[in-house]
């Protein structure tokens, strides 16, 4: 038996950076990294045609650095979609910091992060995600003045997760009644997976609406708190997307829409607050339309978050925060028109109607 013996030189080298899948043409990828505070970071610019790039900071134990990469570029993405279909003058960027939040994170550490945000005069602006508190953001605040989504006292626009989950609500009722003819939710069956402030609060909407509501988290003292606090029933299949539910609401992170996990799901409606719930974005978006499932994108319905910081730059209050919030059950309505007459997946026509603006307002700067 022979065996070809490759040689060094001759093995295919992915690009760091460029060749990777998540790559959409970003501008810029910033690495940050400070052996004293043990800062290990990445800053993800992907478009600033309209606006600055503003996207929230993730801390997270990454099992690697290949994933956090990958993770900052899906985010970084979204996030230009996000504001885009949302109507924002905004760019899309998002930044990771790779450890664990509730062990590794130090004042030292946010303060040198922020000294790298600062060092790019506002082309990214940070705000809140997974792992970060408004404290830290105001510790950010103590560095560079990019930074959304600081303490209400301190002039800012507070805790955004509320907001989102109002959000998330609104375009989930533009889903149900799209999918079922009425966007009442009494009585509907909805899972939430993943109970943090986004969650818990979308609970609470769907609690006073009359639905009837499951939760499912790795937290079990998360679940037993939430299920106390608003009567929700805790999940206690081994399979949650073989749950027979009307509405699944993915809360937590991304990708959970996979091949392993698409055949299964029973719900009719998706809608939730994670970001990049399609592992493939054309390829599982093709899968749910086919299967009848209505998927209201999350880029589109979990864009509450993003506008409430927004108003700490465009001066806006809260009577506009929540007005710009409730208009995404209308754009939520016209993206599942939209796909309906085009005879596309619901993310297509969220992405070619966010897409449409980018390309608009290009036109505007070249003339």
């Amino acid at each position: 038996m022979i065996t070809e013996v490759v040689k060094p030189s001759e093995i295919h080298k992915v690009d760091p950076v460029f060749g990777q899948l998540s790559f959409d043409n970003h501008e810029q990828i910033v690495f940050c990294n400070d052996k004293d505070t043990g800062l290990k970071a990445i800053i993800g610019i992907h478009n600033t045609v309209l606006g600055p790039a503003l996207g929230g900071t993730r801390m997270w134990a990454y099992n690697n650095e290949w994933e956090a990469l990958n993770d900052v570029l899906r985010l970084s993405r979204g996030m230009t979609f996000k504001s885009a279909v949302t109507g924002l003058d905004l760019g899309g960027g998002k930044a990771v910091i790779i450890g664990d939040a509730k062990t590794q994170k130090t004042p030292e550490l946010m303060r040198k992060f922020a000294e790298y945000v600062h060092s790019l005069s506002g082309k990214y602006i940070t705000a809140e995600d997974v792992g970060m508190e408004t404290a830290d953001m105001d510790l950010v605040r103590e560095v560079t003045p990019y930074v959304t989504g600081i303490s209400e006292s301190k002039g800012g626009s507070g805790n955004p997760s509320p907001i989102t989950a109002y959000g998330v609500f609104m375009g989930m009722k533009a889903a149900a009644k799209f999918k079922f003819g009425s966007d009442n939710l009494e009585g509907k069956t909805v899972l939430v997976q993943g109970i943090g402030h986004v969650g818990e609060s979308l609970v609470d909407h769907l609690t006073r609406e009359g639905a009837q509501v499951m939760i499912a988290d790795i937290n079990q003292a998360r679940l037993e708190q939430v299920r106390d606090a608003y009567g929700a029933t805790i999940f206690g299949g081994e399979d949650l997307y073989s749950a027979p539910v009307d509405i699944y609401a993915p809360c937590a992170l991304g990708a959970i829409i996979n091949d392993d996990t698409i055949n299964k799901i029973q719900a009719k409606v998706i809608a939730g607050a994670a970001n990049n719930q399609l592992a493939d974005e054309k390829k599982h978006g093709q899968m749910l339309l086919d299967r009848g499932i209505a998927y209201a994108p999350d880029f589109l319905i979990n864009a509450g978050g993003i506008i409430n910081v927004y108003a700490e730059i465009a001066g806006y209050g809260k009577d506009e925060i929540m007005r710009r919030t409730e208009n995404i059950y209308n754009t939520t309505l016209e993206i599942f028109g939209h796909a309906a007459s085009n005879k596309i997946t619901t993310h297509q026509a969220a992405l070619q109607v966010a897409q449409g603006r980018i390309d608009a307002r290009k036109l505007e700067q070249k003339k």
